[in-house]
């Protein structure tokens, strides 16, 4: 198998590539990863240079990879700063590094695209070898791919390489006919409290629009992402998403895009953008102009599932972290990123500190999983 590496995914034939890819993820598609180079905030200027994965075989693409050259950790979900730290105490550089992942998303999937028939075992080995020789000949060290799938996880584990795993909410459709009916498999305290907080929506004047990126004007486009920088100002940070990305992927995959609006007194308050994959909804980015009772609440979390429903979707990833997720149903889930360390003292170190990682991580699990609103039935 030849492996090659490609500076811009325009190189690389939009077609084959999701052909490969399916459509289960938004995130994996040409449209997306394309419209995050070509508007900037996947860039060398922002620390992201794509070395991305061309894996052939007798002359035709059988797999493909997103890869990235980083020369930080921001944007990824997965924090291995300690990591660095330790490096450089000992003299040694971590950065730059190689990361397979999609920037500034934390969705569990398949990394490593290959094509139907293909030798998973051998492309997963050839891609290894990259690593090595490419590691051989340059600074980077290591090599992180972050949040794969189950099958994944068993192919990279059996290669050596350390596999790290987290939480994350995630929210399944049991078949439910309608948001009332889902409410009725909680308890009655949690049932109370969730229509308790929708009806504070409502007394506050305050009405939800969803709508398919088909459907979303430029006007409403800048309101969004106007919506969408305050999140991040709060913090003193800066996006890491620019305006031209969001036009991008509103004139590429307007229909894989659902945007939900709330509306108080003709203005819009609040939004929330989501992506839609063909057995998943994926909640991504929100923002708001003042903060109304229960209103993230609202946008974030009731309108996802009620869409899920609505379309028969099996299930809502709405994105890293909030305990508070757990009183509305959605589930703790375990996910796993594989890491490859070329220096063997680290590798065992890091291996160390993952395998104690883990036992809270399973801890961790068991205890917030006492807490979800369901029926002692469920």
């Amino acid at each position: 198998m030849k492996v090659t590496s490609v500076e811009s995914i325009a190189t690389l034939p939009r077609k084959k590539w999701n052909q490969i890819a399916g459509q289960e993820v938004p995130f994996l598609q040409h449209e997306y990863l394309s419209a995050l180079e070509e508007s900037g905030s996947v860039s060398p200027s922002t620390g992201w240079h794509p070395r991305h994965l061309k894996i052939e075989r007798e002359g035709e693409i059988i797999a493909l990879m997103p890869l990235y050259l980083k020369e930080h950790s921001q944007g990824e979900y997965v924090f291995d700063q300690g990591w660095a730290n330790a490096f450089h105490q000992n003299g040694l550089n971590y950065y730059p590094k190689w990361l397979t992942a999609i920037p500034f998303t934390p969705c569990q999937s398949t990394r490593v695209l290959i094509k139907d028939g293909s030798d998973h075992k051998m492309v997963y080995e050839s891609i290894l070898q990259f690593f090595q020789k490419e590691n051989a000949d340059n600074e980077a060290a290591t090599w992180h791919c972050l949040f794969v799938d189950q099958n994944e996880q068993q192919h990279l584990e059996s290669l050596g390489l350390l596999i790290r795993k987290d939480v994350q909410f995630k929210w399944f459709n049991r078949g439910y006919s309608s948001f009332e009916a889902y409410l009725q498999r909680l308890s009655a305290r949690k049932r109370k409290n969730i229509k308790r907080e929708r009806r504070r929506i409502k007394e506050q004047g305050i009405q939800l629009i969803r709508l398919s990126g088909i459907e979303v004007s430029d006007e409403q486009w800048q309101v969004f992402f106007d919506f969408y920088k305050m999140t991040y100002l709060k913090y003193r940070m800066n996006a890491y998403l620019n305006r031209s990305f969001f036009k991008l992927i509103a004139e590429q995959m307007a229909e894989r895009l659902l945007l939900t609006f709330a509306i108080k007194e003709g203005r819009y308050v609040g939004a929330a953008l989501s992506l839609i994959g063909s057995n998943t909804l994926y909640g991504r980015y929100w923002g708001c102009y003042e903060a109304f009772n229960n209103l993230h609440f609202e946008v974030c979390y009731y309108q996802g599932i009620e869409y899920c429903i609505e379309n028969n979707l099996a299930q809502f990833d709405s994105g890293a972290q909030g305990e508070h997720k757990i009183s509305r149903g959605f589930e703790p889930v375990i996910t796993a990123s594989a890491h490859w360390i070329k220096e063997p003292r680290f590798a065992r170190a890091i291996e160390e500190f993952i395998s104690a990682e883990k036992q809270h991580i399973s801890a961790y699990q068991d205890r917030i999983t006492q807490h979800l609103p369901f029926k002692q039935k469920d």
